[in-house]
C-alpha cells in the first residue's frame, strides 16, 4: 500500500505539459529578460532601430525604436515575456512615452533576482526587500520633483524641455527644436482639457521633416463632389453614416423576375424616387454641407449640386468622428425629425493644396482647440516613424498639464533613486539588504545602457555620475552629445514626473509578480478532427 501512495500520479489531461519550481523560474527568466536584451539597443538619445518585416505577400516594413511599437510586432511563446510586452502596451495607453525603459528595467529587476535566487534566497524575502525599495525609490523621486504649474512663463519651457527630451531618443531628434514647438503649441490650445482627439495628423508624402507645420483648424482628406461650391462661409453641417446609393436593391440575396425591360426601368424609376425623397428629407435639415461615412452615387450628388450644397463622401470613421467632435455636431443616420439633430458649425470651408494633393479644410470650428499637424517626408517609413514620435510627445505633454511636476533626465532620476536605495540597504538588517542592493544596482543600469548605446565608456561615466551625486550635485546627469557628466538642470533635459513614476511602479509590479511564479501549466493542445463534410 506504501509503494503504491509513492508512486507519480498524473492529473494532468495526455499532452498537458507542466514546468516545476526551479525549472519554471529559470524559463521566466530567461523569456523576460530576452524581451530586455531584444529592446535595451533602442533607449536613449543614441538608441538604435529595429527593422520590422511583416508577414503575408506585401511584406510591410516598419523601422522605429519605439519599445512598445517593437513588441507589439513581435509573437511572443514564453509567458513571462508576454507579461512585459503587455506591461509596455499599458505603460503607452497611460503616459505614452518609458515603454523601452520600463521593459528593460524590468528586466534587468530579474537578472538580478535571478542572481538571488543562485545564493538561496528566498523570492519572498526579495519580493519584500523589493517592495522597500520602491517605495523609498519614489519618495526620492517626489522630493526631487520640480513643480512651476504656478509659473505661466516657467512651465512653458518645462514643456518644450520635456518635448525634445522626449523627441531626442526618437527619429525626430535632428529636428526636435521644431517639433517640440510644433507640439506644445497644439497640446496649449487644449487648454488642459487632455483631449487629444482634438489634434489631428496627416502623413504627406514630399518634401523634408522641416516642411511639418501646425494648421489651426480641421483638414479633411477627401474631395469635394462634382459642380458643388468649392467654398463656404458659415457652413451648417450633417454628418451621417448613411446608405446613398440608387442601383442596389436593398434585400440582399434577392431575385426579381420580369417580363420586359419596361418593368426594371420601372424599378429603377422606384428606386430614384426613393433616393430623391431621402435628399429632400436631408436638405430639409437647412444644410449647405453634407459629410457622409458611406458612398453618394452620381444622382444624389447631382440632386445636392442643383440644391447648391457641398457634398463629401466616404470620409473615414475616424474622420468622421473627429469632425463631428470639432464642429460640435453629430452623427446621425436618419433623417424624419430634424429638430432632434445636432448640427455640427465652422465659418469656412474651402480646398487647399498640400504636395500635390488637394484636402478639404475646416476653419473657425466650434471646438476652437481643434488643430492639424501636417508631417511631411521622403518616404512612408519616415512619416509612421514621425507620427509614432509626435503621439508620444503630445502624450507626455498632455499628461504633463495635467499633472505639473518635472524631474531631470539624463539617468539623473535613476541614479538618485539608486543612491536613496543603497542608503536604505547599509540601514537595514537581514537578507532584505542584499535585495535592496539588487534594487539599485537594477536602478544603476539605465544610465549603464544609455551610455552603452551612445557608443561611450558607460564605466567610467556611470562611476563619475556617482561621484557627482554623492556630493549632493542631485541635478547632474549624462550628457549625450558631448559623452560627459553634466548638469540637467542647465541642459534643460527634464522628464515628465508621471512618466518617471509609471516606469518605477510598473517595472516593479512585473518583476515581483513573474518572480512569484513556481509553476507553469501549459494546457493540452487541441486535438485536430479530421473533416468527413469537406465544402
Amino acid at each position: 500500500m506504501a509503494s503504491l501512495s509513492l508512486a507519480p500520479v498524473n492529473i494532468f489531461k495526455r499532452g498537458a505539459d507542466e514546468e516545476k519550481a526551479e525549472t519554471a523560474r529559470l524559463s521566466s527568466f530567461i523569456g523576460a529578460i530576452a524581451i530586455g536584451d531584444l529592446v535595451k539597443s533602442t533607449l536613449g538619445p543614441k538608441g538604435m532601430d529595429k527593422i520590422l518585416l511583416g508577414s503575408g505577400r506585401e511584406g510591410s516594413v516598419t523601422v522605429t525604436n519605439d519599445g512598445a511599437t517593437i513588441l507589439k510586432a513581435i509573437g511572443v511563446d514564453n509567458p513571462a515575456a508576454k507579461v512585459l510586452v503587455d506591461m509596455s502596451k499599458v505603460q503607452d495607453d497611460e503616459v505614452g512615452d518609458g515603454t523601452t525603459s520600463v521593459t528593460v528595467l524590468a528586466a534587468e529587476l530579474l537578472r538580478e533576482a535571478e542572481l538571488l535566487i543562485a545564493k538561496k534566497i528566498h523570492p519572498q524575502i526579495i519580493i519584500s526587500g523589493w517592495r522597500k525599495a520602491t517605495q523609498a525609490a519614489r519618495e526620492a523621486l517626489r522630493e526631487a520633483a520640480v513643480d512651476h504649474g504656478n509659473d505661466q512663463v516657467k512651465f512653458q519651457e518645462d514643456l518644450l524641455n520635456i518635448a525634445r527630451t522626449t523627441l531626442s531618443s526618437k527619429l525626430l531628434t535632428h529636428h526636435k527644436d521644431h517639433f517640440a514647438k510644433l507640439a506644445v503649441e497644439a497640446v496649449m490650445r487644449l487648454k488642459g482639457s487632455g483631449n487629444l482627439e482634438a489634434i489631428h495628423v496627416i502623413k504627406k508624402l514630399g518634401g523634408s521633416l522641416t516642411d511639418s507645420y501646425l494648421d489651426e483648424g480641421f483638414l479633411l482628406d477627401k474631395k469635394i463632389g462634382v459642380n458643388q461650391p468649392k467654398r463656404l462661409e458659415n457652413a451648417k453641417i450633417l454628418i451621417a453614416n448613411t446608405a446613398m446609393d440608387t442601383d442596389k436593391i436593398k434585400i440582399f440575396g434577392s431575385r426579381v423576375r420580369v417580363d420586359s425591360t419596361a418593368k426594371v426601368a420601372e424599378i429603377e424609376l422606384a428606386e430614384k424616387e426613393k433616393m430623391k425623397e431621402k435628399v429632400e428629407r436631408i436638405l430639409k435639415h437647412g444644410i449647405n454641407c453634407f459629410i457622409n461615412r458611406q458612398l453618394i452615387y452620381n444622382y444624389p450628388e447631382q440632386l445636392f449640386a442643383a440644391a447648391g450644397v457641398m457634398a463629401i463622401e466616404h470620409a473615414d470613421f475616424a474622420g468622421v468622428e473627429r469632425l463631428a467632435l470639432v464642429t460640435g455636431g453629430e452623427i446621425t443616420s436618419t433623417f424624419d425629425h430634424p429638430e432632434l439633430v445636432k448640427l455640427g458649425h465652422c465659418k469656412l470651408i474651402e480646398e487647399v493644396m498640400i504636395g500635390e494633393d488637394t484636402l478639404i479644410h475646416f476653419s473657425g470650428v466650434d471646438m476652437g482647440e481643434a488643430c492639424t499637424i501636417v508631417l511631411r517626408g521622403a518616404t512612408q517609413q519616415i512619416l509612421d516613424e514621425a507620427e509614432r514620435s509626435l503621439h508620444d510627445a503630445l502624450c507626455v505633454l498632455s499628461q504633463t498639464v495635467k499633472e505639473t511636476r518635472t524631474v531631470y533626465g539624463g539617468g539623473c532620476s535613476e541614479m538618485l533613486m539608486a543612491n536613496v536605495v543603497t542608503d536604505l540597504a547599509n540601514r537595514t538588517p537581514g537578507k532584505e539588504a542584499v535585495a535592496m542592493e539588487s534594487f539599485a544596482k537594477a536602478l544603476g543600469m539605465l544610465p549603464t545602457i544609455i551610455a552603452d548605446n551612445a557608443g561611450y565608456d558607460s564605466a567610467d561615466l556611470v562611476a563619475q555620475l556617482r561621484a557627482a551625486h554623492m556630493e549632493k550635485k542631485s541635478t547632474f546627469g549624462l550628457d549625450m552629445t558631448q559623452g560627459t557628466v553634466g548638469d540637467m538642470a542647465e541642459l534643460g533635459i527634464t522628464e515628465s514626473f508621471q512618466v518617471k513614476r509609471q516606469v518605477l511602479l510598473s517595472a516593479a509590479e512585473a518583476a515581483e509578480m513573474i518572480l512569484r511564479v513556481d509553476n507553469i501549466i501549459k494546457a493540452a493542445p487541441r486535438k485536430r478532427v479530421p473533416d468527413h463534410h469537406p465544402c
